[in-house]
């Protein structure tokens, strides 16, 4: 028995330290890179769109605002936007809280030209 407790208790060859410093750095560099393509470039080309949009708003365009109000608009300032949403009533909101733009000439989406 004591030959078996013997051979348990030898010590193991250690395996050898690899990895230098670009094997260290691969994952870390690697993460910052699929974050850039998959989060941080679409999130800033989403702000660039909206910049536009607001942007080139125009009186008389339909605007949906973040909190669900559709309204035409009625007058435009540096930061605000004077909404007519009917029956005379008219809201201030501000620029940014624009989301969505339906101009007049706006063809539904489901609608298909045919040839």
């Amino acid at each position: 028995m004591l030959p078996n407790s013997l051979l348990l208790a030898a010590p193991v060859p250690a395996a050898p330290a690899g990895g230098g410093l670009l094997e260290m750095l691969l994952l870390p560099v690697g993460m910052i890179v699929i974050f850039y393509f998959l989060l941080i470039r679409p999130q800033n080309n989403r702000m660039k769109k909206h910049r536009e949009m607001i942007a080139n708003m125009k009186k008389g365009d339909t605007v949906i605002t973040q909190g669900g109000i559709i309204g035409r608009i009625f007058k435009l300032a540096d930061d605000e936007v004077t909404i007519d949403t009917g029956e005379g009533g008219k809201l201030r909101v501000v620029r940014s809280m624009v989301v969505d733009i339906k101009r007049k000439n706006d063809a539904p989406a489901n609608d298909v030209k045919e040839s």
